[in-house]
């Protein structure tokens, strides 16, 4: 049985390689810049996209449900690629995978550790996207009006649901080669028509609609939004006839059954490349 000392140890050790990987490849300055300009980026593209097709009408409450929609929307890629491509940058990169499986840590742990650098990253884009829109783009926001408890404990919840995901991914990695390591960042960009990211669910066909109410990724987004800009984001018909309490309650629901199946199926694959010899493979051609 492994101790909990160990344990930790290894989510931490694994947070600190995670970053220094993740953030060795230019100087601090560069870094920095780049974390800044890459999120603006993107934000403009849509500002430029919704400028256009709604004539510039920014005092919309749409524009705040799809702004805030899209800015905390960029954690999922960070944490489910950030967690999935450690297996194969270690297996086929850095060829340590297969050292890391015999020392005495815990893979998932190590797996989450390694996902906290991609979060952090993740954290400074959503900070600087939804600034931009507060300070320069209008979107309706009142500090005394926010929810922090509400904030902070569905940002929690969604973090830990999105990690929980992020294994079940790194788990079919490891059973793949390594033309499929945008597998974080493709199921990441199919979701994103489906949970209400930029537009509500009722635009959807009849017939895709219950893909995105089986999404815990949905009720997360609605819940980040209630807490920030509550009289904007309850004007949308999808969650207005629920509350905030029950829209917690579908979070940790969809969250859990989420963590259920990925700590399953990342065991199953995890069985899987250990009998098939996976662990050391090396697929880059």
């Amino acid at each position: 049985m492994m101790r909990k000392s160990t344990i930790l140890r290894s989510f931490i050790s694994a947070s600190w390689l995670g970053w220094k990987i993740e953030s060795n490849w230019t100087d601090p300055f560069l870094f920095a810049t780049y974390s800044i300009i890459k999120p603006l980026a993107s934000a403009t593209i849509l500002v430029i996209m919704y400028s256009i097709i709604a004539d510039a009408q920014f005092s919309n409450p749409m524009f705040a449900y799809l702004y805030l929609g899209n800015a905390f929307y960029q954690y999922v890629p960070a944490v489910l690629s950030g967690i999935s491509w450690t297996i194969i940058e270690d297996r086929e990169h850095y060829r340590t995978l297969k050292y890391i499986y015999i020392a005495p840590l815990k893979i998932p742990m190590y797996l989450f550790g390694r996902g906290v650098a991609k979060f952090l990253t993740g954290s400074f884009a959503v900070f600087i996207t939804v600034l931009a829109g507060f300070l320069f783009l209008k979107v309706p926001f009142a500090i005394n009006e926010v929810n922090w408890g509400l904030f902070f404990l569905s940002l929690f919840l969604g973090i830990i649901m999105l990690a929980l995901l992020g294994l079940l991914l790194a788990g079919i990695t490891l059973l793949t080669a390594r033309h499929s390591y945008f597998i974080g960042d493709v199921l990441a960009s199919g979701l994103f028509l489906f949970t209400g990211a930029i537009f509500p669910l009722e635009i959807l066909p009849a017939w895709l609609r219950p893909i995105g109410y089986a999404l815990p990724i949905t009720y997360w987004l609605e819940l980040i939004r209630r807490s920030l800009v509550g009289s904007v984001a309850k004007a949308f018909p999808t969650f207005s006839s629920l509350s905030n309490s029950t829209l917690l309650l579908i979070l940790v629901a969809t969250s859990l059954v989420s963590g259920i199946l990925g700590y399953f199926v990342f065991r199953r694959c995890d069985y899987l490349a250990r009998e098939r010899g996976l662990i050391d493979i090396a697929t880059n051609y």
